[in-house]
């Protein structure tokens, strides 16, 4: 499981709740029932159904009502899910580190663009640690859909670092041309994704519909050159899984804007004959709703996170096609050692007001196996740039892809 950990409860759209966690106060369940009335009404004018990417959208991205741009806490303890720089700075320190061997090995030094940037405690942690480096970057640009998360980010570059606001750009769309690098964590799981059944007489496209006062799952028959790709791997009939379409279509943009550095890609997911293995046949899709993880998105509508796993090798493959250099694939655990975690913490217990138990929990949750370590993945992307990445010096498992 990722570190992101949410809780199963309210009915399909608004309700009680029978989970035993806190229930959804009034304004969020006023809030769930129009958006389930704009579901609905999407699902009429087009035909009774929506495929479950535009489901996905709407109830994390709807305007004004959506789980990403509405206005309720959702990361850190009091929300819905902890990423892994609300654990402490160690994870921002080591990322800073890899952030400037890239911007000191580009002939202008290159600024640095982050996706999705949350509460902006990453942003101020990367900003600090090059700070007292003296290698910041020219600019720290934040592309961020949400306007009550960027207020956040704004707030917490304010209450950390002051100083570096001015730096710091906020962006409503992608950039014309860039030189840097890029940090997309914990982005690209919250990509809508298509969903699909295998079926005897091939690939179903699993859509949702309403029915009987809940959404129900529906099918449709994949189109001609739909979900080739899937087709291709020879599932069989009753396998159930997810593909990361928009986020494939991501990358390949990548190659539209970035002329010279690297794109650091760190998220929970696996290279194909993983995410596609015979024991995964019900997919990797995972609801997050007060630190409990379910796999229903139909239940809190508009109140939890949905969420699934990335296919790197899909990733890597898109971004070859764009003209994008694979530069490396790793768990989180290597590449954060491999980037001096060790050193850096033991830096830290040598001082007199170490927080000794709270840096060990910090290094366990963010290396061991069975927390964020090896689920979490980094794929670093390039164009342009040859220098060696010190993240990929222990270990490089782009033969996996």
């Amino acid at each position: 499981m990722s570190d992101k950990t949410p809780s199963a409860g309210v009915p399909p759209g608004a309700g009680g709740d029978d989970s035993g966690q806190e229930s959804p106060g009034s304004d969020e369940q006023a809030a769930a029932r129009r958006l389930v009335g704009r579901l609905r009404a999407a699902m009429d004018e087009s035909g009774d159904a929506l495929d479950f990417s535009e489901f996905m959208q709407r109830a994390l991205y709807e305007p004004g009502l959506g789980y990403y741009v509405g206005g309720r806490h959702k990361l850190g303890t009091g929300g819905d899910f902890v990423t892994a720089p609300q654990m402490g700075d160690l994870f921002g320190e080591c990322l800073a580190r890899q952030c400037a061997e890239v911007l000191d090995a580009l002939p202008n030094g290159g600024n640095i663009l982050e996706f999705g940037a949350g509460t902006g405690i990453l942003c101020a942690q990367i900003l600090q640690s090059l700070q007292r480096s003296d290698r910041l970057p020219g600019r720290y640009d934040i592309l961020e859909l949400s306007p009550e998360l960027r207020e956040r980010q704004r707030g917490t570059i304010v209450e950390r670092c002051p100083e570096l606001l001015d730096r710091c750009r906020w962006l409503d769309r992608l950039p014309g041309h860039f030189e840097g690098v890029v940090v997309a964590n914990e982005v690209l799981d919250a990509m809508p994704v298509e969903r699909f059944r295998v079926t005897d007489a091939g690939l179903e496209v699993i859509q949702v519909t309403w029915a009987d006062g809940a959404f129900r799952e529906t099918t449709r028959p994949a189109q001609p050159g739909e979900l080739t790709a899937i087709a291709d791997k020879g599932l069989p009939p009753g396998y159930q899984s997810e593909a990361g379409v928009l986020a494939q279509q991501w990358v390949a943009g990548i190659g539209d804007w970035l002329r010279r550095g690297v794109v650091l890609v760190i998220d929970y997911g696996f290279p194909a004959h993983e995410y596609y293995h015979p024991e995964r046949s019900t997919g990797t899709l995972m609801c997050h709703f007060r630190h409990r993880a379910h796999p229903d998105p139909y239940l809190n509508v508009g109140m939890q996170d949905i969420t699934a796993h990335l296919d790197f090798s899909a990733l890597a493959q898109r971004a070859a096609d764009a003209g994008l250099d694979v530069l490396g694939f790793v768990h989180q655990a290597a590449f954060l050692l491999s980037l001096g975690l060790l050193d850096l913490v033991q830096g830290r217990m040598e001082a007199a007001d170490a927080d000794q138990w709270g840096l060990s929990q910090q290094v366990q949750r963010l290396t061991q196996a069975h927390e964020m370590g090896e689920l979490f993945k980094v794929l670093a992307l390039g164009r342009n740039f040859t220098a060696p990445l010190a993240g990929f010096e222990y270990l490089d498992h782009r033969h996996r892809l």
